[in-house]
């Protein structure tokens, strides 16, 4: 996901996306821990575009603030 995808996104959207990404996230952990997960890299992806999803709700609270 990028950036530009991002900035147009509500805080709403944000915030389910991001839940989405976490949720994900838990599911290949545990497949991590079972020894049953096929894309390793899936795992970096989205711990980049979690903090993505976070900066940009940082940047619209400071800019309501």
């Amino acid at each position: 996901m990028k950036f530009s995808e991002i900035k147009d996104m509500t805080q709403v959207e944000l915030a389910a996306k991001s839940r989405d990404l976490r949720q994900e996230m838990f599911n290949l952990r545990l497949q991590q821990a079972s020894a049953q997960l096929e894309k390793p890299a899936r795992l970096h992806t989205l711990r980049r575009d979690i903090a993505r999803l976070e900066t940009r709700v940082s940047q619209l609270r400071n800019k309501t603030a």
